[in-house]
């Protein structure tokens, strides 16, 4: 056996091994029950599919320029894929579509009710601060002057 035919195999192994991969991404995309599952289904298999068809497809070029190109291609995906699959499952559970029923720890309750007060706090501040501008204006909040 040469060299390229050892390659070629590894290369050929590194494909089907990132396809399947990507395949159990799509089942899991398709079978879980709830957001954070398909989630976690979407970008966990989906980005270790991704570096080894990448490094497959690096084996089977044998070209440096290529080889950075990929490796940039999977650099961009380790950044972006977990911080769009938090912001998307972040995004799900202030709508409403995660069944709390499932979780084993919820720290994220306890944060958006801090949120919520510090939001409210924030919003009484701006119309206390609205209306003492009107007061010296000489006007109320319904825009009725003194005269």
């Amino acid at each position: 056996m040469t060299t390229d035919t050892v390659l070629d195999v590894v290369a050929g192994t590194l494909f089907i091994g990132g396809a399947l991969l990507a395949l159990v991404a799509g089942l899991g995309i398709v079978r879980f029950p709830d957001l954070l599952s398909r989630m976690h289904a979407a970008t966990k298999p989906q980005v270790l599919g991704l570096m080894l068809l990448m490094t497959g497809l690096g084996i089977e070029l044998r070209s440096v320029t290529a080889g950075i190109t990929l490796f940039l291609v999977v650099a961009f995906q380790l950044v972006t894929g977990p911080i769009s699959a938090h912001m998307l499952s972040r995004a799900g559970y202030r709508t409403g579509k995660v069944d709390h029923s499932l979780l084993v720890v919820d720290e994220l309750t306890e944060d958006l009710e801090r949120a919520e007060k510090l939001d409210e706090l924030d919003r009484l501040e701006l119309e206390r601060e609205r209306d003492a501008a009107l007061a010296d204006e000489g006007r109320d909040a319904r825009g009725i002057t003194d005269d």
